[in-house]
């Protein structure tokens, strides 16, 4: 067979060639003649057709001449028949050219009639002969004219009759152009499907519909911009009958395929055809024409010189004065291409300078009427050079503008057939308007409050839509983002743009914005940006005195520093991303940023890029950066001791001994005095010591002990901590040490001098001291003197007060306070067994075994490690999911992202609870010369299993009580090291008091009814030992001596607990009342006083409180009236005064500087006066004994860290001892992942509380708990890192109690909000009003765990109001994932093929949402959007409004088709069901989603009261 021609697909030519040869530009190419009335002429005969030679070119510039035995061309339109191109015939059977794909503009040449030819078959036969032409090898020539003759017949007689009867009624006019298009169509898809079925699901051509060999080649062979293979329709209007029967071709046979004759290969899927100029699908059935203009229509120049439109009289001269152009106003107007298909203006096609025209009525520019009457008609207006908007008349609609070359024109109501596509723009220009005007007031909001926003906006009369949606908000996100960036543009240069809100990142990820479009071109934007009045919002922050002199005094210098490391760091850092486009701009030379920039002739000091080219791509990155959290956090090496005991050459010159030795103790002698240079030093002096490196500052420390012996002259060093190497760092007073518990025998030739270092104790009226002009200043510097107030703790970051400790007489030589603290520490660590019991079988038993303080008894509850023993039951292995299936990749086109087999909020990985046993025994092994050996302690116990222990797996803990264990006779040796903790074991039934009384008595307790036999599988009566008890009580404290059944000895009674009286609480920012209710649950508060600016949640607490005094007012308005010594607010309302409050608790919103990468003089003022610098100012003014602050896990990494440590320094210079650590709230009873900043604060005098060790297992990668300041790695006090006394909470144990919601009301039901939202769901699935096509999404998503969006069928689907939705066209190449198993293509934009995003690709309205395969490569496939909760998994993290895009996407609910309702997150949360809600659905919501989780806040509250019983029984003992 001949080679294929070159520069044909399949030939030996390069793509380059191919696309050439063969895809011309639309300017060149015309139509071949063969496509003039082909629906008719097809398979007619093709000898009598046009002449030509073998390779030569059509007369119109298509394809050229085939040669014999080239591939032919598939007829792609008709796939089931079978046909996938052949060789061509020889030239005189065929002297037609190829069909183009790419056809354009209707040919002017009429081409000559073809003869009759080959006659039709019968159509039944049709299918069958065509796949016998495919198998037969011989006569290859012949076989394509009989195909083509076939397919010809296939179109029966009845239907060419039908189609000659439309084109005729269209030459008379009695048919729109649009009209036929769309009969023709259907006429000939319903053909097509009733006879031979169709290409795709629904009848509709398949995926593989449009036959091309490369998608991804776009360009022509000129290069042209918009990529020539994009399939056009025919030109503008013609009244040739051959252009609609043109388009027809290109709409209905779609494309060619050239390729080899037998290739098996399915066809692969191409790039639907787009009009070149208005980049509108051509197979759009909503693709629309310009019907024409009237006859008596004006060109514009005739236009505008009627004098209809004139403003002035006949003999004014006034036209000429006009410097710019004309104004008039357009009613009843159409926007077009040259090619006829309505379009809209806002796309960019203006900016790429596709030629647009406008045709309608133009009238006056004083007539507001937008009746025709009165105006002038006017065709073909334009080109549009630019559009514009002028703002708004009188706030709701958006005055919009064309400019021509000749005039300005001002749109009012468009034509009937551009309505729907102008509703959009008005649309897009409202909703900026919408978002701008929020976001100026509510920086600090997240992507569900704007959508909230939006969703709840009713939107004004004359628009042509009723409701904004999200899926309108993504549609226009370009738009919006683009105004929000206009506006930052002409903001202050030293305001935080707008465009850096959490919330405008956030959809400008989802939606794929394109950041940095130049502004030069950017004609869209707003002319005159009105700056909108913003609202107040909190007052500047009322401070105390002592916070600010800290702030104002400290931090100042810090500033200059930072700005002196900045100026380096620009040095080499790059400011910009280099690739947008405003990054590419030259400076502007006008704005104040340039006018100081020294090649202006400026200072040079601002350092300010030009406010034309501030990268808007860098900004949103350096936000991002700002809040991400590194959970991979290296681990760092424990601190060393300072010096190590370094030797030194000594000179003894320099040292002698004052007085003889003190003491002998062995070989060394201990002296009180020692002179070094002159200067006499005694045991108790501070002291500078020299660095082996020079460069390094002097250490300080206190001499505990001086001696000789073999090594020298020695002395004790405790050591002191400088400021700056706490967690502190460089906002410490640099004059401030700090205890550490780190000390080292050195050399006295490292002393370098004598230093004076002062104890600052606080006074005995410290309490009352607050808010006093205090001086800042500690001590004087004068270069010897330092001060101390605090231990510090340099594992866990604790500031506590000096420890008590005294030496004792016949120690104070070589007495260290470090010493004896460890000595302490290491002894309490030490397992030892006390009171023996009885030897026996090479073994000795005892009663009691201590270690880290805690006694353990035979006859005790003990917590174990999880592999301390296994059960007899062997455990169900766990629920894995099941394999995947085989996914039909044409339906569910976007499952191929479900790689990963991590679902978040899984709970698979999770590990067991500890292991509960009952001590049997203690002992210890006898060593061969018979002592026992006490370093080995082994227990023998009995087992307890837990429900999901027994042979019913986890299914039986679904509705069993949490601490309900079974007993049972096995019995484990375990490591006494295994052992956790104690707990209270106790039989239900020998219970003084209910079992719910019981297990809320305390921590740590457990109960059994049942005996579990795992021999037998079956449940029993528990036997005699398991039920006798040698000491019943109440089960007080942490159930010690419960349980027990051997025991010889009785536990030491328990001191009685002291009824500690509740502390009087002020709860700033309080919300709805979450964490006062966790503390009211500890019983260690009483809230007297809550502040709370947002109304609903004042009045929620007000409900749940109704003892508390809510003020509903700014808090630094309050704080300002109390130090003005006022009583009584403006409302008279008593505020609490100095020395009233005991415990002072909030969560300050620290947003007001989330968006700053770094602090630096501009930013830093935005600091001072942010809540959090006023609620310290409120802890200076009231000295509360005890202070929390609650945040989100970011507080302690916000501007490395500095909000942290600032935070911290301002506590420390109060007086205050202070910690800080994070939390997570799943470990403490809640079924959700909430990690939490928590900074607590206790008085001097009182016991700084630990952090509450967790309850409950959790999923590892969810705490991650470590935080790192400074390169250091800071955890907190927990020990129970890997396992806990509980399993998780799960969703089920959460919410599965609940009765199904039927037909939930989207509407709120008309109820009494001061109620309580009920444990019946359906008066608390106050779900909001979501849109029809959400509704849609959801109920697509399947009911497996982990299902999200990836799992949306690509389908059409009737939605609730009646509209239909698309199925999302695969339109380009997907560099990163290739194609499907079938070929299709996986792009939806041609950012895919690594070009820039074209507006033209957005699609909208389609079950799968557009923008999430858009984006999803960048933001991991955007896992858990419109996701389902797992019931035996956990919520994300709740927030304040639930939407299946938004920031938690996982929030449907496992089965039903809808969103959590408010009950629900609720119960996330820990609320119980008879906490009481204020407000509508989304008020409840933001109240449930803002608050603390009480389980949560009662562990913190526990904690603190037990350092408030400890204080008062130390108070008492004191006494």
């Amino acid at each position: 067979m001949p080679a294929p021609h070159p520069g044909i697909p399949g030939g030996p030519s390069s793509t380059s060639q191919r696309t050439g040869t063969f895809l011309r530009k639309h300017s060149q190419c015309r139509r071949c003649p063969l496509e003039q009335g082909w629906g008719q002429r097809w398979g007619q005969g093709w000898g009598q057709g046009w002449g030509g030679s073998p390779g030569s070119s059509c007369p119109n510039s298509c394809l050229p001449w085939p040669r014999e035995g080239d591939t032919w061309p598939s007829l792609v339109a008709f796939p089931s028949l079978g046909h996938r191109g052949g060789p061509v015939p020889s030239v005189p059977s065929l002297g037609h050219c190829v069909p183009p794909w790419n056809s354009c503009i209707p040919c002017p040449v009429s081409p000559p009639e073809p003869s009759r030819g080959v006659p039709l078959s019968p159509p039944l036969l049709c299918p069958r002969r065509l796949q016998d032409l495919e198998r037969d090898e011989e006569n290859l020539g012949e076989k394509v004219s009989e195909k083509l003759s076939l397919i010809h017949g296939f179109l029966q007689a009845e239907v060419q009759l039908q189609l000659s009867e439309l084109e005729a009624k269209l030459r008379c006019e009695e048919l729109s152009e649009e009209r036929y298009l769309a009969k023709v169509k259907a006429l000939l898809h319903q053909e097509l499907s009733a006879e031979n079925g169709a290409g795709g699901p629904n009848g509709s051509p398949g995926n593989g519909a449009y036959g091309s060999d490369e998608d991804s080649e776009r360009a022509g062979a000129d290069g042209d911009e918009d990529g020539a293979m994009e399939l056009e329709e025919a030109a503008s209007p013609s009244p040739s009958c051959s252009a609609p029967a043109a388009r027809l071709k290109s709409g209905i046979i779609l494309g060619t395929t050239w390729g080899k004759a037998d290739s098996p290969s399915p066809v692969p899927q191409t790039t639907p055809p787009k009009c070149i100029d208005c980049r509108q699908y051509l197979d759009d059935p909503d693709l629309k024409f310009f019907q024409g203009d009237p006859d008596d229509a004006l060109e514009e120049p005739e236009m505008l010189t009627d004098e209809r439109l004139s403003i002035f009289d006949a003999n004014e001269d006034g036209f000429e004065s006009y410097e710019d152009l004309p104004q008039h106003k357009v009613t009843s107007f159409s926007v077009y291409d040259k090619r006829g298909h309505l379009c809209p203006f806002d796309t960019g096609l203006i900016e790429r300078n596709i030629e647009l025209y406008f045709s309608g009525v133009v009238k006056p520019i004083y007539d507001d009427n937008p009746c025709l009457d009165g105006g002038v008609r006017a065709k073909k207006l334009g080109p549009i050079n630019a559009w514009w908007i002028t703002g708004f008349d009188g706030g709701e609609k958006a005055l919009i503008g064309f400019s021509t070359a000749f005039a300005d024109y001002i749109l009012m109501e468009p034509s009937e057939e551009y309505a729907p596509t102008f509703a959009l723009m008005q649309e897009k220009i409202y909703m900026s308007k919408i978002v701008v005007e929020f976001l100026q007031n509510n920086r600090h909001v997240s992507y569900e409050d704007l959508l909230n926003k939006i969703e709840t906006t009713v939107p004004p009369a004359g628009l042509n839509f009723n409701r904004f949606t999200e899926d309108s908000l993504l549609r226009h996100a370009q738009f919006v983002v683009e105004q929000v960036e206009s506006y930052d543009e002409a903001g202050d240069s030293d305001e935080p743009p707008v465009l850096i809100t959490p919330c405008m990142r956030d959809l400008i990820k989802l939606a794929g914005v394109t950041l940095g479009k130049r502004r030069a071109v950017r004609r869209q934007a707003i002319r005159h940006p009105t700056r909108i009045d913003k609202d107040k919002g909190p007052t500047k922050a009322t401070t105390t005195k002592l916070v600010y002199l800290i702030f104002d005094t400290f931090f100042s210098e810090q500033i200059e520093k930072d700005e002196r490391e900045e100026d380096k760091e620009n040095a080499t850092k790059r400011r910009r991303c280099g690739v947008c486009e405003v990054c590419q701009q030259p400076e502007c030379g006008k704005c104040k940023a340039c006018q100081n920039m020294v090649k202006f002739g400026g200072s040079g000091r601002s350092k300010q890029a030009c406010l034309q080219r501030r990268c808007p791509n860098l900004a949103v990155r350096e936000a991002d950066e700002d809040e991400e959290v590194d959970d991979n956090i290296p681990e760092m090496p424990s601190p060393k001791k300072m010096l190590q005991g370094r030797k030194k050459k000594q000179n003894k010159s320099r040292i002698s001994w004052v007085g003889e030795p003190i003491k002998s103790d062995g070989k060394k002698d201990y002296y009180q005095r020692v002179c070094i240079d002159s200067e006499t030093l005694e045991v108790g002096d501070c002291v500078s010591v020299s660095p082996d490196d020079p460069t390094k500052p002097l250490y300080l420390a206190r001499v505990t002990a001086m001696w000789e012996d073999s090594s020298g002259q020695m002395f004790h060093a405790h050591w002191f901590c400088p400021g700056s190497d706490t967690v502190l760092g460089a906002t410490s007073d640099p004059l401030e040490l700090f205890l550490v518990d780190e000390c080292e025998d050195m050399q006295l030739s490292y002393i370098h001098g004598k230093v004076n270092v002062i104890y600052k104790a606080p006074s005995d009226n410290w309490s009352m001291e607050g808010g006093l002009d205090m001086e800042i200043k500690m001590v004087e510097d004068d270069g010897r003197t330092y001060f101390y107030q605090m231990w510090y703790d340099q594992e866990y970051a604790r500031f506590e007060s000096p420890p008590s400790t005294q030496p004792s007489e016949d120690n104070k030589y070589k007495f260290c306070m470090s010493c004896a603290r460890l000595d302490e520490v290491r002894h309490k660590e030490i397992p030892k067994v006390a009171e023996p019991l009885e030897e026996g079988d090479g073994k000795m038993f005892y009663a009691v075994a201590t270690k880290n303080g805690v006694q353990y008894r035979v006859g005790d509850g003990v917590y174990l490690l999880p592999d301390a023993f296994s059960f007899s039951v062997k455990p169900a292995s766990p629920a894995k999911r099941p394999k995947k299936e085989a996914v039909d990749e044409e339906l569910h086109p976007e499952h191929y992202r479900k790689y990963s087999e991590y679902i978040k909020g899984s709970n698979l990985d999770a590990p067991d609870p500890y292991r509960v046993g009952r001590i049997k025994s203690i002992f210890c092994s006898l060593r061969s010369n018979g002592k026992p050996n006490e370093a080995d302690i082994k227990l023998n116990i009995y087992k307890f299993y837990r429900p999901e222990n027994t042979h019913k797996s986890m299914k039986a803990s679904y509705h069993a009580d949490i601490n309900l264990l079974y007993w049972s006779d096995e019995e484990a040796t375990v490591e006494f090291r295994a052992v956790q903790g104690r707990c209270s074991v106790v039989y239900g039934e020998d219970l003084p008091e209910s079992i719910q009384d019981y297990s809320a008595g305390g921590p740590d307790r457990f109960y059994f009814l049942e005996a579990y036999n795992a021999k037998t599988k079956s449940f029993e009566d528990p036997p005699n030992h398991a039920r006798s008890s040698g000491n019943k009580g109440k089960g007080k404290g942490k159930g010690k001596g419960k349980g027990r059944a051997v025991s010889s000895e009785q536990s030491e009674p328990e001191p009685a607990e002291l009824k500690v009286p509740k502390l009087r609480t002020l709860d700033v920012f309080s919300g709805c009342g979450g964490l006062s209710e966790g503390f009211h649950q500890a019983g260690v508060s009483e809230t007297l006083w809550a502040i709370e600016m947002w109304e609903p949640a004042a009045q929620a607490f007000r409900l749940n409180n109704p003892g508390t005094t809510v003020f509903t007012e700014d808090c630094n308005v309050l704080l300002k009236l109390v130090m003005a010594g006022e009583k009584t607010n403006s409302l008279g309302q008593k505020l609490p005064q100095k020395g009233d409050v005991e415990m002072l608790c909030g969560g300050p919103p620290c947003q007001g500087f989330s968006g700053m990468n770094r602090f630096n003089s501009r930013t830093y003022s935005k600091f001072k006066n942010s809540l959090v610098v006023s609620f310290l100012s409120y802890c200076d003014y009231y000295r509360p004994r005890f202070f929390l602050l609650e945040n989100v896990r970011n507080f302690v990494s916000f501007k490395r860290s500095m909000v942290l440590k600032l935070t911290l320094r301002c506590l420390v210079r109060m007086g205050y001892q202070c910690t800080f650590g994070v939390l997570q709230a799943g470990q403490y009873g809640v079924a959700q992942t909430r990690r939490r900043a928590i900074v607590l604060a206790a008085a001097p005098g009182e016991k700084l509380p630990m952090f509450p060790e967790p309850l409950h297992v959790f999923a590892p990668r969810a705490c991650q708990l470590s935080v790192v300041v400074d390169d250091k790695k800071f955890v907190s006090n927990i020990t129970r890192t890997y396992s806990g006394p509980f399993r998780t909470i799960t969703v089920r144990d959460t919410m599965s109690d609940l009765p199904e919601i039927r037909n939930a009301p989207v509407v709120v039901p008309a109820a009494d909000p001061r109620l309580p939202v009920p444990a019946h769901p359906q008066g608390s699935h106050l779900q909001g009003d979501m849109s029809a096509l959400v509704a849609a999404r959801m109920r697509h998503i399947p009911l497996a765990p982990g299902s999200d969006w990836r799992d949306l069928p690509n389908i059409e689907v009737r939605l609730s109001d009646g509209t239909t939705t698309r199925k999302l066209r695969y339109t380009h190449h997907e560099r990163k994932n290739g194609r499907s198993s079938s070929g299709a293509l996986r792009g939806v934009c041609s950012c895919a093929e690594g070009k820039p995003c074209d507006p033209a690709d957005r699609q909208f309205n389609t079950l799968i949402p557009w923008c999430l395969p858009h984006t999803g490569n960048r933001h991991n496939h955007w896992a858990g959007l419109y996701g389902r909760l797992e019931w035996d998994g956990f919520f994300s993290t709740t927030v304040t409004n639930p939407e299946p895009m938004g920031k938690q996407g996982r929030v449907l609910h496992p089965e039903q088709h809808r969103v959590v309702s408010v009950r629900e997150c609720a119960r996330s949360q820990g609320f119980p069901d008879t906490y009481r809600l204020f407000g509508n659905i989304l008020d409840k919501h933001r109240q449930v989603g803002n608050a603390v989780p009480p389980p949560l806040a009662k562990a913190i509250g526990l904690e603190i009261k037990a350092c408030a019983v400890a204080k008062l029984r130390q108070d008492t003992a004191g006494e």
